[in-house]
């Protein structure tokens, strides 16, 4: 069973995190400069929220078309869920569908670990699938054919 520390082998251990009073003027640019849906909010240590696109763009419409002065705190998720490394990816499927999560953190206790985003869960399924497709050609490939078809022709 794909558990999500796998998934966050293969995808690396790069994190964007912000804190609660960073300007979300900068989270835009930190976004926009690295290519990321959603930066990580930590407070003293602890996970204290998810800031998504989701987030921003709500905040924008409301705003007029505009970021303004707001810090994260004001418009973060400040009650993400999260998985841990052993969490399944059924289960992380399961929430992000639940949840309408497309971004959940991965937790190890305290310790923030990744995220773990839709896009990572629909690269890892596909990757799952072709790997058992593979096995399964392989294991076809291989099949031992049963005695009949291996004896001698008949005179």
């Amino acid at each position: 069973m794909l558990k999500v520390s796998e998934i966050l082998r293969v995808k690396g251990d790069t994190l964007f995190t912000a804190t609660p009073d960073t300007p979300v003027a900068r989270a835009v640019e930190i976004m926009a400069e690295q290519d990321i849906g959603s930066v990580v909010i930590m407070e003293s240590g602890m996970l204290s929220g998810m800031l998504t696109f989701r987030e921003i763009i709500r905040h924008v419409h409301a705003n007029g078309g505009n970021v303004g002065n707001a810090t994260i705190r004001s418009i973060m998720d400040d009650a993400p869920v999260s998985v841990t490394p052993n969490t399944s990816a059924d289960e992380v499927q399961r929430l992000m569908l639940e949840r309408h999560a497309r971004y959940i953190p991965v937790m190890d206790g305290p310790m923030l670990m990744g995220v773990i985003s839709f896009y990572d869960m629909a690269q890892a399924i596909v990757a799952a699938q072709q790997f058992e497709n593979n096995m399964l050609k392989a294991y076809i490939r291989d099949w031992p054919m049963d005695e009949e078809n291996t004896a001698a022709p008949k005179a």
